[in-house]
């Protein structure tokens, strides 16, 4: 399994020395924990938190210029004009900035940008940005500006609500907002969502129960008089300070491809071209030989050749959990890269378990991720019940040939879309001749992952296009696939006993006990017979190990 891809690396390491009877301590899925017994004293050492988590905060990465489009940023309010990146020594670091105003409606509007981020119960976060008022643009009327977290559940109703200060045309007047100079707006204030009075001040933002995920954003409120004034934001910054990355998310589930081979009691195979290029008018032909698909350095490889087989001009491989492995609900994770060409059609998907029995699209169908191969800048989520409704995304100055995670969220009346953590797409109401709301998908699905070559998606590009514009073999590379459910704490529990000491650990999260015979060396072993218990000794007075997951 490869790491450190995307936008979540892997943490650093800090010590920290505590006592036996403190020594069961939470982490989770992407941190670690290690504890050595020395002379009655335990060595907890748990991964860094995670830092800054929102992408293109300083909007660096936009080109230098006046540009609309602010990457990984999704905008609200006035459709163009009103929220724009700009470049500039007014810049607070760097040579960019957002520039965001009112809408000039006649009435009372909002307008900004915000980020969702994927997050859970109990992950906590402090928050601050910086904020200019020009001298010659200076707020008037009753327009006022902030800076805004919320926490909202996967149908995105806000369930906590933070903001900074106010910027307003009294504010300035007092001297708190001084003209022409960059003032920190750390993200204080708790508020009622419902009222919108304050009820608390705190610089430890916590999400609770029922949080999906996090909003940062971006306000501007115009007044319905037209005035005028402008805010620059720069430099904005949502640090996790506490808790677990996802909160109380952890892998329940997961194929991290470590072997040399592909998991038979996990995967099988669809084989040929199907009917009409399986309804799609696709020119592969399906197998199983490992020259279309084989598991390598932790990485699972699908490939697409271009090879005369089964009466077709294409090979490829479509690898499934059908009759093997199933699940309903719970958050889904891919950590992917896909080729670029035309003709290449990569998918993550899943289809409902009634597939042989309705067909389809009866039996529902949930797209994770798929893309045209003629486009390396985007991916596509969809659902298929009859009908469909689907959101196409831009990676933020990315590209579909570098490992990126692609994450659905899956809930009773909701589901979600995010790339790298951010979230691009939800859905939350649907129909269905299989049922009644929420069929089709109120049901367990299998996992399905492929690379097909042409077909309605792309266009029906021809072969000889494809032929004389792409590369062969194209691979698609997967490099885990994760589910994640609520649960409880990854908690190491540390009992005394006659031989030693007996740890515990949860047995429904994916984790694994590891030994070291010195703490400084980074020579881990798995400790093969420990699945959610196992008594230890010390070694010459010294015994280390460590709790991974997954």
């Amino acid at each position: 399994m490869r790491t450190g891809f995307g936008n979540h690396l892997q943490p650093s390491m800090t010590n920290e020395l505590i006592h036996a009877e403190s020594c069961a301590r939470r982490i989770s899925h992407s941190l670690w924990q290690r504890f050595c017994f020395l002379t009655g004293a335990f060595l907890l050492i748990t991964g860094a938190l995670a830092g800054n988590i929102l992408t293109n905060p300083g909007f660096e990465s936009n080109p230098p210029g006046e540009h609309q489009n602010i990457l990984a940023w999704q905008s609200y309010g006035q459709p163009s004009g009103n929220k724009l990146n700009e470049t500039g020594s007014t810049a607070h670091n760097g040579s960019n900035y957002l520039k965001v105003f009112q809408s000039f409606t006649g009435e009372g509007n909002y307008n900004g940008i915000y980020q969702d981020i994927a997050s859970g119960p109990g992950a906590v976060y402090s928050a601050n940005g910086w904020a200019y008022t020009l001298v010659s643009d200076r707020l008037a009327g009753q327009n006022v500006a902030w800076i805004e977290v919320t926490f909202r559940d996967a149908r995105g109703n806000i369930l906590e609500l933070y903001r900074s200060a106010h910027i307003t045309t009294n504010g300035m007047a007092v001297g708190v907002f001084p003209a022409n100079t960059w003032i920190n707006l750390p993200i204080t204030n708790q508020y009622n969502p419902n009222t919108f009075l304050i009820t608390n001040t705190t610089a430890r933002l916590t999400a609770p129960t029922g949080t999906s995920y996090v909003r940062y954003q971006i306000v501007f409120q115009g007044d319905e008089n037209n005035s005028n004034g402008s805010v620059y934001f720069d430099d904005l910054v949502l640090d996790q300070i506490g808790g677990a990355r996802w909160g109380n998310w952890n892998v329940v589930w997961s194929d991290e491809f470590n072997g040399t081979t592909i998991n038979p009691a996990v995967w099988t195979f669809d084989i040929g071209n199907g009917a009409s290029g399986w309804g799609n008018n696709e020119f592969e032909y399906y197998t199983s030989r490992p020259q279309n698909a084989y598991v390598s350095n932790g990485v699972l490889n699908i490939v697409a050749r271009q090879e005369s087989f089964g009466g077709f001009n294409y090979t490829s491989a479509r690898l499934k959990t059908e009759g093997r492995f199933s699940k309903q609900y719970g958050r889904f994770e891919f950590g992917a890269r896909l080729p670029q060409g035309v003709g290449f059609w990569p998918a993550l998907w899943m289809l409902g378990t009634n597939f042989t029995s309705v067909g389809w699209p009866a039996c529902g169908e949930i797209d994770v991720m798929e893309n045209n191969g003629s486009s390396p800048t985007n991916v596509q989520g969809t659902i298929h019940y009859g009908g469909s409704t689907t959101q196409n995304y831009t990676l933020p100055g990315g590209f579909v040939t570098n490992f990126h995670t692609y994450l659905l969220e899956w809930t009773t009346n909701a589901i979600l879309w995010y790339v790298d953590g951010l979230r691009y797409h939800t859905q939350t109401n649907w129909s269905s001749f299989a049922g009644p709301y929420p069929a089709p998908f109120n049901q367990p699905f299998f996992l399905l992952m492929n690379l097909a070559i042409g077909g309605n998606y792309l266009g029906n590009p021809s072969q000889a296009n494809i032929n004389a514009n792409t590369v062969f073999p194209g691979i698609m590379q997967v490099d885990y696939v994760r589910i994640y459910e609520p649960t409880a704490p990854l908690r190491v529990s540390i009992t005394p006993t006659n031989a030693g000491l007996l740890l515990t650990w949860p047995s429904n999260i994916v984790s694994r006990l590891q030994t070291n015979t010195n703490l400084s060396s980074t020579h881990w072993i798995n400790v093969a017979t420990a699945t959610n218990s196992l008594v230890v000794s010390p070694i010459n007075e010294r015994a280390f190990y460590r709790l991974t997951s997954p």
